[in-house]
């Protein structure tokens, strides 16, 4: 009797899982699915024009941010018509891009870096100098900060600018 009853109850919710009221129809496409776009990278560097930043187009080979700040500063040596820089007399030495290390209680948000951008040259980079630089390299939205070492020549010590965002310097 026993075993039964389990059979009717098994059969029973059987059949109430496969009963359920809705009969199954065919796939219905009404609209495209939809799809995120990101952005083309971007080709551009920042050069003055009136003593203000603007953004002009770069020939670089690759929208590295390493290309495009060889690109910022070769602008020094090139006429550049109306626009101007204010990094002639600097060069670019290389970057180096540092992962924030994260905070033991950190929400775990998308990790974003600092970039390390070594200049070199004698004087002292301008405030607009500094804008170009960070301006520039902050197209990769990857980097929430630029960093900014000035090394010298002739075994002086380096320098560090500052941290940076570009609307600060804007």
């Amino acid at each position: 009797m026993a075993d039964r009853r389990a059979l009717a109850a098994a059969l029973l919710a059987l059949l109430t899982v496969a009963a359920c009221g809705i009969s199954p129809t065919d796939v219905e496409v009404r609209a495209t699915p939809p799809v995120i776009e990101v952005p083309p990278p971007s080709k551009t560097i920042y050069l003055l024009k009136n003593g203000k930043l603007t953004l002009e187009p770069a020939d670089v080979d690759s929208d590295t941010v390493s290309s495009l700040l060889t690109a910022l500063f070769d602008a020094s040596g090139l006429p550049l018509g109306d626009r101007d820089t204010a990094l002639r007399g600097f060069t670019f030495e290389r970057i180096e891009d540092s992962l924030n290390p994260i905070q033991r209680d950190e929400v775990q948000l998308p990790r974003t870096s600092t970039l390390t951008v070594f200049v070199r040259g004698e004087g002292t980079l301008s405030r607009l100098a500094k804008a170009q630089i960070v301006c520039t390299a902050q197209q990769d939205a990857a980097f929430e900060q630029v960093k900014i070492i000035h090394v010298y020549p002739e075994n002086r010590p380096s320098k560090t600018e500052g941290r940076f965002i570009c609307g600060e310097l804007k």
